[in-house]
């Protein structure tokens, strides 16, 4: 008999009346992630939705690799690549209807797109141009969170106000296995739990944070484990699975917007470019483990068991891939223009109404700006004179 089983222990007290007793054998995820493609339940998915999830893979690789040519060209100052990630990024937007909200990392500019965001106004921040590039509340698109895991706890307050003024919204937050570590991570999962708001949180594991691999960041199970610690459902699936992602992320928001309280989904999936175009994915991890993952490619997948059920062939194939290229020609002809940009838009959206500080920097650079103007040469094209002024 060990000490907690001796009477008068912990274990032979009653629990106080307040005291919560859930069963956690529900909330454990499986053993092993799920899976649709390939196997017997794959038949009974739906043919339409499988070719649309199709059509925005091809449009999503191929709208990361211009974005990643953008950056070697000083198009953009810097693009998280989610190629490998494809899966995870356009499920995610199609499971969610018009009235959700979507709560995006830094590496989900994929996942707005897919929302319907025009692709130029998601990489305006990666640009380092203007707040955000695009109007969230229109798109119920949160702001590219760059900080770890900070959109987790605004994801929750939103779907939890939501909640309270009757809306019929779900928010769905979107983080890496890095931004698991953070305590922003764990403080928004106990209040989501707590208050059983209508969110749920999507774990894109990719294997590494920058060059930290998972093993050195948790010892868990896995990271969908870590539901059961705050009450809530953990679900295990193949990230590179696209039918498996979606069919698990559309149980999820169903059970959040029945009032089901939140879920936590992991999905097991790997990053194969580098971290940013100025990581040297090289120095942490081997070419014949980016190779092994490259035979699991999400559109690889999808395309096999599409072909196999007659739902695609070449000329499928072929129409998916032109619009993807119609869709990265227009992407750099437009980012190839040099945007017009207002200095004092700096100022803009800072605060509903500007603060004595504010107005007084804004008058500082106006003030800078006109002097600018006035230089002689400005005026008469000698640029030497003005500077010498």
């Amino acid at each position: 008999m060990t000490v907690l089983e001796q009477p008068g222990s912990y274990r032979h007290i009653p629990p106080p009346a307040w005291q919560p007793r859930t069963d956690p054998a529900p909330l454990l995820p499986d053993a092993e992630p799920y899976r649709v493609l390939g196997t017997e339940a794959a038949a009974a998915s739906d043919p339409e939705l499988l070719k649309r999830l199709y059509g925005e893979l091809v449009r999503g690789r191929r709208y990361n690799t211009q974005a990643t040519a953008l950056t070697r060209q000083g198009r953009l100052a810097v693009y998280p690549s989610s190629t490998g990630q494809e899966a995870c990024q356009v499920a995610a937007a199609l499971v969610l209807e018009e009235r959700d909200w979507l709560f995006p990392s830094y590496r989900d500019t994929l996942a707005a797109v897919a929302r319907g965001l025009d692709p130029v106004e998601a990489l305006t921040l990666l640009r380092g141009d203007w707040h955000t590039g695009y109007d969230p509340h229109e798109h119920r698109v949160a702001p590219l969170c760059t900080p770890l895991a900070t959109q987790l706890p605004h994801a929750v307050g939103l779907a939890h106000a939501a909640r309270l003024k009757g809306d019929d919204v779900v928010a769905l937050a979107l983080v890496g296995d890095g931004g698991t570590s953070e305590g922003d991570f764990h403080e928004a999962l106990n209040f989501a739990a707590v208050w059983r708001a209508p969110v749920v949180f999507f774990v894109q594991n990719n294997g590494f944070a920058i060059s930290v691999p998972l093993a050195k960041q948790t010892a868990a199970p896995s990271l969908a484990h870590k539901a059961v610690g705050y009450g809530m459902p953990g679900r295990l699936v193949d990230g590179n699975d696209a039918a498996a992602v979606h069919q698990v992320l559309d149980e999820a928001v169903r059970r959040a917007r029945a009032g089901g309280g939140p879920t936590l989904v992991e999905a097991v999936t790997y990053r194969i470019e580098a971290h940013t175009n100025a990581d040297d994915a090289t120095r942490y991890r081997s070419d014949a483990e980016v190779e092994a993952w490259r035979a699991h490619d999400p559109i690889v997948l999808l395309e096999r068991e599409l072909t196999a059920r007659k739902l695609l062939d070449e000329q499928g194939i072929q129409a998916a891939q032109e619009a993807a290229e119609r869709m990265a020609a227009d992407l750099r002809e437009r980012m190839n223009q040099d945007p017009v940009l207002d200095p004092m838009e700096l100022f803009t959206h800072v605060y509903a109404e500007q603060t004595a500080q504010l107005r007084e920097q804004a008058a500082q650079l106006r003030a800078e700006l006109a002097a600018a103007q006035e230089l002689p040469g400005e005026r008469d094209g000698s640029p030497q004179e003005g500077r010498q002024r």
